[in-house]
């Protein structure tokens, strides 16, 4: 259905909401912790264990569709972020705050895959199939520009401060502060800006009185798939073992390096590391490696388009993975800045190409059955569940091999996902059905 309001005033900015805590969760807190003296090993293991939630959200999505409106879960959601976010940047000063903060950011985690829930269900009833297949690569940028604000702008401010003489639990305190109060304006824009549609409503709540109107919502109500009966199509498919083992491993050592890279260029060289300051780190990661990795992923997408999943497998794949032997360089030679932005730039614009293959073959394992969207949700709670097995391993293997040994395990943990990518099915059925744009990883 077409809106009063056009999706330009609220498609950015709420998709901007979307990436936000997700980044401060699992990308910003690595950096914070490591500014405040947590080991290597124990940061890779918490920052990885909080990321459960959007593991396991699939289990409570029926809740969201059963309780009230999605644009009403959105901006509950929002708000709870921004109080939680808030909270982080009141308790990170606290003698104990590593456990407080992680218990915080556990809590905004449930919160971000609950919203996240409420959020797609509401761009797909609010939109008409036009709009949505034209605003995904919006939501997808303003996704990935939250990335630019939290790891490139709000370290960039927490180095400044650190630098001007503030303490570094100071520091960290006020850009925590500042992403959580731009957060919160974001939450009180969307609550005027997202239009509310009539097809946005609980499940089982009285249908609106228009006919066209009763007749969609009714339909889609009598379609509705049991969630058990999803789940069990979902495991049932030709070759589930060898499908299961290539979402788990496929980005295995690509996910142990996504975790460890920033400690690797702040830890001082005589630890191995590469000695750099948090606002270097924030340049470098936050502004170069995500504009490379945008940029890798969009062409990514476009050589699936043109050439097919087939012919940009192989490719893809070495994409991703030859980077790997940069770190092992860097780690031996320990080269000035310049090299490290090299490094960063080509190996984030791999990853961001090679991804493009390993999303689009998830969609097609998920296509030819009536639990697209479940499977869908089931297929990508499995690729969190490796991330977190990854990241949560990283650490470690950092502790006990050294930077350098690390990165060499690295590539080893590649090997896997290269070997099963010869065992995938690639029916010619669902090669050949017409894929969806692209989302954020």
């Amino acid at each position: 259905m077409k809106n009063a309001r056009s999706p330009w005033w609220f498609i950015p900015s709420v998709y901007f909401q979307q990436g936000l805590p997700v980044i401060v969760v699992q990308q910003l807190s690595v950096i914070l912790y490591k500014k405040l003296g947590v080991p290597n090993d124990e940061i890779g293991l918490w920052t990885s264990l909080i990321t459960w939630p959007w593991v396991l959200k699939m289990f409570w999505a029926p809740m969201v569709d059963l309780k009230a409106s999605r644009r009403q879960w959105v901006f509950a959601m929002q708000i709870l972020i921004a109080v939680s976010l808030m909270a982080s940047a009141f308790f990170v000063t606290s003698p104990q705050f590593l456990v407080i903060t992680l218990g915080i950011f556990v809590v905004t985690a449930f919160f971000s895959a609950t919203h996240d829930i409420a959020l797609d269900g509401y761009y797909l009833v609010t939109l008409d199939k036009e709009q949505q297949a034209f605003f995904v690569g919006i939501r997808s940028t303003f996704f990935r520009l939250a990335m630019i604000f939290c790891t490139g702008a709000l370290v960039i401010f927490a180095g400044s401060l650190e630098k001007s003489g503030t303490p570094i639990a100071e520091s960290w305190k006020w850009a925590l502060a500042l992403g959580a109060g731009i957060y919160a304006a974001l939450a009180f824009y969307a609550r005027w800006a997202m239009p509310k549609s009539p097809l946005d409503r609980a499940v089982g709540s009285t249908p609106p009185s228009s006919s066209v109107t009763t007749l969609a919502a009714s339909s889609a109500s009598q379609d509705r798939p049991g969630f058990s009966e999803a789940f069990r199509s979902f495991f049932a498919q030709k070759q589930v073992g060898i499908i299961l083992l290539f979402i788990l491993l496929y980005r295995f050592g690509e996910s142990m390096l996504g975790k460890m890279s920033g400690l690797f260029l702040l830890d001082t060289r005589s630890d191995g590391g590469l000695g750099l300051d948090v606002v270097q780190v924030g340049m470098i990661t936050g502004n170069v490696g995500v504009i490379s990795l945008v940029v890798g992923g969009l062409l990514g997408g476009m050589a699936i388009s043109r050439f097919g999943l087939r012919a940009c497998l192989w490719p893809m794949v070495l994409a991703m993975n030859l980077p790997n032997f940069l770190y092992i360089w860097a780690a031996y030679a320990q080269p000035g800045t310049g090299a490290v932005y090299g490094i960063i730039a080509l190996d984030q614009f791999g990853y961001g190409f090679g991804l493009a293959s390993y999303l689009v073959y998830v969609m097609y394992i998920c296509q030819g059955s009536r639990f697209q969207a479940s499977h869908y949700a089931i297929a990508s709670g499995l690729m969190a569940l490796g991330a977190m097995t990854a990241g949560i391993t990283s650490g470690y293997l950092q502790k006990y091999l050294g930077w350098y040994g690390f990165f060499g395990a690295v590539c080893l943990f590649t090997i896997p996902g290269i070997v099963l990518l010869q065992l995938i099915p690639l029916d010619r059925e669902r090669m050949t059905a017409q894929v969806p744009v692209l989302d954020d990883a």
